[in-house]
């Protein structure tokens, strides 16, 4: 239970649903005790009427009387479980939700890092089916043991100031009980875990699977991968099948103990009675009742048990993510201007899970409303750059500084809500193109939204569409080409009309006639706006006020357009070659 006391902070939460649940619950025990009681005294009154020679009418009243009164309390008792069932389910229901928004709302401040180490189907499962094994033990556990508890104390008082003795030899087999269900409860934990282990395995094979769906078929892979997913369904079967069979002994053995108590009850309170221990074999009646209004109880305690081993299973999944602390934390205080001045001064950036050094000795500065493009080879350290802008990582060595103040000073959603950065693997949601565009500033008018559409020259692509800017699009944006993703993407960053704005290669989709387009475009509607471009084409560069060439994370040449095509080196001969590309073409 040390991984359920997580979610006490709840139950604090929803006191009032909890309390109110507990007081129904030990009303309608309440009333639902009066039907064994009723019927004893129908079973004394049949009894004195043989033995006394009683009016048959009187009898017949009395029998009626109880009759009416036994109807009353049933309904009662029915309609304030029907109440409990409200309170406590309804709370629940609420935990479920607080839940799965808080681990929600931690994976979103949770870092890079982090994201490498876990498969997206595994964080889906936790969130998912992990949160629903917990809400059963808020809900249906905690209401079954609140109802067990409070009517095996009610029944057990009016069961022994009927006969102590008979309720003695009726609760023997209970420390039987006891020690099944705690051994049974340890085994169902341990392959409970398993199976949730195996269940984030098929989550994450799937998602992975569904997301490459494109690359399956082309490389025609779909026999092998089912049978990879028929052998991880297999396994996970296995264990399923593994703790369902432990589940399963549970309502037997507590179903056979009533039976045990049942017998016990009539051989017992029957050599009582004839020993004339007990007056009325109405007694006998009434224990029997209450022995049957137990087994379900009693029988719910291995489906309780269950379900609190389920949870704790998933609870300790859950508290896994929870505990992990974001490497990135936002240590300012207070809301933070931002106006554009950039400076670089001596960093050196590693990356902790692979230790390749992507940065070395990194030193330049950029003003409000400058242009900075960055060129090199793939892997040079260009993307790693903007990554340490937007403090997805941070640095151990050298300074950021943005406006004077060291980055890590500057609240950190300040800092990402004044930069607009587009990625070159352009990530769109499955929503209208709208949307998506509008995703950059929410209450953009549809106006703002065609005039960033234009200025990233993607508006006719939209107009042709038969629902243009309603179009829905599919996962990750399948429905438009490489080109045209990358234009939406451009769209949302420009509406968002940022202090600075990161362009990580993302025209290398689009030809050079519509990348000259929509820089020209962006240098008119930003003057103020301070601008970093990465890029491997000159032609994305050579207007920018200062250009910087990356080699294995060091800068090798620096200057304008002008100057660097003036120095024999690595801008010059890039230069000459991809011009001699465009005349070829």
């Amino acid at each position: 239970m040390k991984e359920l006391q997580y979610l006490n902070k709840y139950f604090v939460k929803y006191k009032f649903h909890f309390l109110l649940g507990i007081g129904i619950t030990i009303i309608a025990q309440i009333f639902a005790l009066f039907t064994p009681k009723l019927i004893s005294k129908s079973f004394k009154a049949i009894e004195d009427f043989h033995k006394n020679n009683l009016s048959i009418e009187l009898i017949k009243n009395e029998l009626i009387h109880n009759i009416f009164w036994i109807i009353g309390t049933t309904l009662i008792a029915g309609v304030l479980t029907f109440l409990m069932r409200q309170t406590l389910i309804v709370m629940s229901r609420n935990i479920e939700f607080d839940l799965k928004n808080e681990v929600f709302k931690h994976y979103e401040v949770l870092d890079q890092n982090f994201y490498k180490r876990n498969r997206t189907g595994d964080l889906m499962n936790r969130i998912s089916e992990d949160t629903a094994k917990v809400r059963m033990y808020v809900g249906p556990a905690v209401m079954y043991t609140i109802n067990t508890f409070i009517r095996f104390t009610v029944v057990i008082v009016y069961m022994y100031d009927v006969s102590p003795r008979l309720t003695l030899y009726t609760i023997l087999p209970l420390p039987i009980l006891s020690f099944i269900i705690f051994k049974l409860s340890k085994e169902i934990n341990k392959r409970s875990t398993i199976f949730q282990q195996y269940l984030s395995k098929v989550s994450s094979f799937t998602q992975e699977i569904f997301s490459g769906i494109r690359v399956v078929k082309a490389y025609a892979l779909e026999k092998q991968y089912q049978n990879n997913l028929n052998d991880l369904a297999h396994e996970s079967k296995t264990k399923s099948m593994s703790l369902a069979g432990v589940q399963s002994l549970f309502g037997p053995l507590m179903i056979a103990l009533i039976g045990v108590s049942n017998l016990i009850v009539i051989y017992f309170g029957g050599m009582m009675y004839i020993n004339g221990t007990i007056k009325s074999i109405g007694t006998i009646a009434e224990f029997i009742l209450y022995v049957n209004m137990l087994t379900w109880p009693v029988a719910s305690i291995g489906w309780v048990s269950s379900l609190v081993q389920e949870a704790e299973a998933s609870q300790k999944r859950i508290n896994e993510f929870l505990k992990i602390e974001p490497e990135i934390k936002n240590k300012a205080i207070g809301n933070t201007t931002i106006f554009g001045d950039i400076e670089f001064k001596n960093v050196t950036f590693t990356y902790q899970d692979t230790g390749i050094v992507a940065l070395q000795n990194i030193s330049f500065e950029v003003k409000k409303g400058e242009t900075l493009a960055i060129l090199g080879k793939t892997g040079s350290g260009k993307s790693s750059i903007l990554s340490l802008l937007t403090r997805m990582h941070d640095i151990k060595q050298g300074s950021i500084t943005i406006d004077g103040k060291k980055i890590d000073e500057i609240n950190l959603y300040d800092l990402r809500k004044c930069i607009g950065i587009v990625p070159q693997d352009a990530f769109l949601f499955s929503d209208t193109i709208k949307n998506n565009i509008k995703f950059g500033k929410e209450n953009a008018t549809d106006e703002e939204v065609k005039f960033a559409a234009k200025n990233a020259v993607v508006h006719d692509n939209i107009m042709n569409f038969n629902t243009q800017y309603e179009t829905i699009l599919g996962e990750r944006g399948i429905t438009l080409s490489g080109g045209q993703k990358q234009r939406v993407s451009i769209a949302r960053a420009i509406i968002k009309k940022p202090k600075i704005l990161l362009f990580d290669d993302c025209l290398s989709a689009v030809d050079t006639e519509t990348e000259e387009q929509i820089l020209n475009n962006f240098l008119e509607i930003s003057k103020d706006t301070t601008t970093i471009i990465v890029s491997h084409r000159v032609s994305s560069a050579k207007n920018a006020d200062k250009i910087i060439i990356i080699d294995e994370g060091q800068i090798i040449q620096e200057g304008s357009h002008n100057q660097l095509l003036n120095q024999d080196g690595y801008y010059a001969k890039l230069y000459a070659k991809q011009l001699s590309e465009k005349e070829l073409n």
